[in-house]
């Protein structure tokens, strides 16, 4: 027993280094490329710092742990909106949420409205399986690409606009000077790859070392892939916000908690490809419902909170991440219970 928790543990660690370095690498390549941090944290670093929900939960799934890969990608909901609460609560110059874009309420909705209909398949049941993957799971990917191109084409004017300001400050420099920024983002993706690469290398074992935990102590797979599972995966998108919220890139930190939410549901189509049984959403516990509802409730307190544009403070804490706190919390001992 001492040498899972161990290996959990190492794996965790592993995980949260090469998170850490994601975002510095990220934040120079959005200042780099001139594609911009709302960009580069909805899309790039969304994809990368969901590699530990995915694979994780694509191991579940092979291993037929359906319980544990529905309660990773749903519990990830609720601990990115944990996270979003902590940087707000930890960063003490300015409301963090004040400094995202409004832009990042489209990635939010898109956020929630992939999350309320994997919820709603889970209660559906829908047994049609097509190729070996659930009807339901061929809906949540398209939907996700369709719903990002909206958000990138809202972005496009703002990113050429930077580009083209880019563009006439390298005409003004010399031949070595855009050949330094040429070898400093290729750098930087290369940099960005290995740390990439190291979650993809960390997150099936941590998902073998779960099972093992969950059947050794007794507790069902659906709350430790919630809680255990979730938390550890979404330990990256923790230390990447943390690093950009000190950067001052706030639109990389909120954009890549949001992007990673919506990424995360149509993640369910890798999950169901893993799963051999037949429809992935058809086979999990109606309680990971319960877990996606509640992350919609939290991801909308996020919401309002971006809207919301006062700077002033209560007490020196903000209500909102306050209200978010309480309602991760609160979620938790519901799904125990």
């Amino acid at each position: 027993m001492i040498m899972v928790w161990l290996l959990f543990l190492v794996n965790a660690v592993a995980i949260v280094l090469a998170g850490a370095k994601l975002s510095r690498y990220g934040d120079r390549i959005a200042e780099l490329s001139g594609l911009g941090r709302l960009w580069i944290g909805v899309v790039l670093m969304a994809a990368a710092t969901s590699l530990p929900e995915i694979f994780t939960t694509v191991s579940a799934g092979w291993i037929d742990a359906p319980d544990l890969a529905a309660g990773n990608l749903f519990g990830a909901g609720m601990s990115n909106m944990l996270t979003l609460a902590l940087i707000d609560l930890l960063y003490r110059k300015k409301r963090v949420w004040r400094q995202a874009a409004l832009e990042h309420t489209l990635t939010a909705t898109l956020a929630m409205v992939l999350t309320g209909l994997a919820a709603f398949f889970v209660l559906l049941r829908i047994e049609v399986v097509h190729l070996g993957v659930g009807l339901e799971s061929l809906v949540l990917p398209i939907l996700y690409v369709l719903g990002i191109r909206l958000v990138l084409r809202q972005e496009d004017m703002a990113r050429r606009q930077r580009t083209q300001s880019t563009l006439e400050e390298e005409s003004a420099k010399t031949h070595d000077g855009g050949a330094s920024r040429r070898e400093e983002l290729r750098r930087a993706v290369i940099g960005f790859a290995v740390a990439a690469g190291v979650l993809l290398v960390a997150a099936p074992v941590l998902t073998q070392s779960a099972e093992q935990i969950a059947q050794e102590t007794g507790v069902s797979t659906t709350f430790i892939g919630t809680s255990l599972v979730a938390i550890t995966t979404s330990l990256p998108e923790l230390v990447v916000s943390i690093a950009a919220i000190r950067l001052g890139a706030f639109d990389l930190a909120v954009g890549n908690l949001f992007g990673s939410n919506a990424f995360n549901m149509a993640a369910f189509f890798f999950a169901d490809l893993a799963y051999r049984q037949g429809s992935l959403l058809s086979a999990v516990s109606t309680t990971h419902a319960l877990t996606g509802l509640w992350a919609i409730i939290m991801m909308n307190i996020g919401l309002m909170g971006i809207i919301y544009r006062a700077e002033k403070r209560f007490m020196l804490i903000e209500p909102d991440s306050l209200l978010m706190l309480i309602a991760y919390v609160l979620g938790l001992w519901l799904l125990f219970r």
